[in-house]
């Protein structure tokens, strides 16, 4: 039995947005989850929510119910993924929970594509009688999920590359001298970036010339430091850094959120490869000239082959610097 088919309304729209806004708390810190973020709403007030925690448990649904209690019977409950109906060693489905606990109404973002639960979770709660929507700003919940989907679809984490350049698409002069080229509030946006990612990454190169701490210094977040990986033909070892050999071989590290900053040999491995999924693109109003460039030789074929692969999804000022942030246009998850 399918779920039970209903026109969403605008309050639908609004309050996924908040359930949206709670998944993207949990985002680098839930792996192999997905983040998750569910608000209960009663009489036109929030009754409970919650978010996927670290580790992937406790799930945001479960949270949540804890929340409302009793005041959940009748309530509807928005969920950014939909609730799943695989039972867990860990914990019970979260379709049966929201049954169980009187749920009237489920809105969900989108069906998971983990093929224990895809559509299995909306089936069961439809079974029980309890009204189900999906679809609601599928858009925004996939790119908030975009990890868990990603390891899904392609077998590897999600990579986004950062780049802080000058107008003239160099990041450092010709002598190396790279600080700094972007201003405090450009690099605060980047360790809020780092915050989000279970992985770091940087080249040999930039490692043992600059020996970078590669951790976030955002006050209250200085905990959700990443892993640190250096990629390198030769396995050096080194502290408590992650080495691998390909660009490829990220498969294999835990996590699925990856931020790769550097340098220019890394950053150009990875689109040679077509392994960057996400853009973002730090630039500075100075020009440097006789410097050093940002990227190297990509595999690019014939300039047609440049044209539509990439689309800007967010742009904004940081100071004085433009933050313009791309994401890999892909026909399926696969291409």
């Amino acid at each position: 039995m399918g779920p039970v088919s209903a026109a969403a309304s605008p309050d639908d729209h609004r309050w996924m947005g908040a359930a949206l806004a709670l998944a993207a708390r949990g985002r680098g810190r839930t792996s192999p989850n997905p983040s998750v973020g569910c608000v209960i709403v009663r009489g036109g007030a929030v009754v409970g929510r919650g978010w996927t925690q670290p580790g992937g448990r406790p799930h945001a649904e479960a949270i949540a119910l804890a929340e409302a209690g009793p005041a959940a019977q009748g309530a509807t409950a928005y969920v950014t993924l939909e609730p799943c109906a695989h039972v867990s060693p860990r914990g019970p489905a979260c379709a049966d929970l929201l049954a169980s606990h009187g749920v009237a109404r489920v809105v969900t973002a989108q069906t998971d594509p983990d093929p224990r639960t895809n559509g299995k979770g909306l089936a069961r709660l439809a079974a029980a009688g309890v009204q189900a929507i999906s679809g609601i700003r599928s858009v925004e919940a996939r790119t908030t999920m975009a990890g868990f989907l990603t390891r899904l679809a392609l077998g590897r984490p999600h990579v986004t590359l950062k780049l802080a350049t000058s107008l003239d698409g160099c990041i450092a002069k010709a002598d190396g001298e790279s600080r700094w080229i972007t201003g405090p509030d450009a690099r605060a946006h980047a360790h809020l970036e780092r915050s989000r990612h279970e992985t770091i990454l940087v080249g040999r190169g930039t490692w043992e010339v600059d020996r970078p701490a590669l951790d976030v210094r955002l006050p209250g977040l200085e905990d959700r430091a990443p892993q640190r990986v250096i990629l390198s033909s030769h396995d050096d070892g080194g502290g408590d850094a992650v080495w691998l050999s390909s660009p490829g071989a990220i498969a294999q590290l835990r996590g699925d959120h990856v931020l790769v900053e550097g340098g220019a040999q890394v950053a150009s491995a990875f689109l040679a490869e077509d392994l960057v999924d996400r853009l973002l693109l730090y630039r500075a109003p100075i020009l440097i000239g006789d410097g050093k460039h940002a990227l190297g030789a990509i595999g690019l074929g014939a300039l047609a082959d440049a044209h539509g692969r990439w689309a800007m999804i967010d742009s904004r000022q940081l100071g004085s610097d433009r933050l313009e942030v791309y994401e890999r246009v892909r026909c399926s998850p696969g291409s």
